[in-house]
């Protein structure tokens, strides 16, 4: 009976432990984005000057444990893991545009919780694969203007779904990301390229917008995708 106890103890502290080191990346990320994001753009001079914070939160993404059993810690580590690689890797490049960079999403490797994984594996596996939730798309960031903006704050288990559920209402009722002509919705190529995401439970693209929108869409409306910007979400 002893001899369980002591092993219950260890597992318990071992859980506490990386509890609190996640509760610790969340804050130091969520002072970083407080920092260096503002209305959506983010100051990638001033990360360059001096990168020695963001340099200490890839550290700790590099060094963390996570276990996909608890899903809110899992999903909130891995997209503030996929925002804060991809503002690295504009910041060390120097970028005007993710894609002036050959493989920035799909084979540039970076280390994750111990794992070496694209941008495309913790969207694609990490996220998508396990949750199957269309609202990953408003919360993980590419580094360009056509996405949803970055907000300035770290996404954390606690406040996960509330966080996911906000993002997707600002961006479906954002009339630059909605796009609204008489009865012509035009929206972004995000929901041409994973229109499978937004149509999985059996309703069209335009019925997920609708869920989330406050100003009903026209009657008859008539769908079309927009072309992406690419060009970088700077200050």
């Amino acid at each position: 009976m002893k001899k369980i106890l002591t092993i219950l103890f260890f597992i318990s502290l071992t859980i506490s432990a990386t509890s609190k080191g996640n509760d610790n990346f969340y804050n130091e990320a969520n002072m970083f984005l407080h920092t260096h994001v503002k209305n959506g753009l983010v100051d990638y001079e001033s990360i360059s000057k001096e990168p020695s914070q963001l340099n200490k939160l890839i550290g700790m993404i590099e060094n963390a444990q996570v276990e996909q059993s608890n899903s809110l810690d899992y999903q909130a580590f891995y997209i503030n893991a996929y925002n804060l690689y991809v503002i690295k890797g504009i910041v060390d490049d120097k970028l005007s545009s993710p894609l002036d960079k050959k493989g920035f999403f799909d084979s540039i490797k970076h280390k994750v919780a111990g794992e070496s994984l694209t941008l495309n594996d913790i969207e694609n596996k990490k996220l998508r694969a396990a949750f199957h939730d269309a609202r990953f798309h408003f919360v993980l960031v590419c580094g360009a203007l056509g996405c949803p903006p970055l907000i300035n704050q770290s996404y954390r288990p606690a406040t996960l779904e509330k966080q996911l559920e906000q993002q997707t209402i600002n961006a479906l009722n954002d009339d630059h990301f909605i796009q609204i002509k008489k009865n012509r919705v035009a929206v972004s190529q995000i929901f041409e390229w994973y229109q499978e995401d937004f149509t999985a439970s059996g309703k069209s693209i335009l019925e997920f917008i609708s869920k989330y929108r406050k100003q009903a869409l026209p009657e008859n409306a008539k769908l079309s995708f927009y072309t992406y910007n690419w060009k970088v979400n700077k200050q």
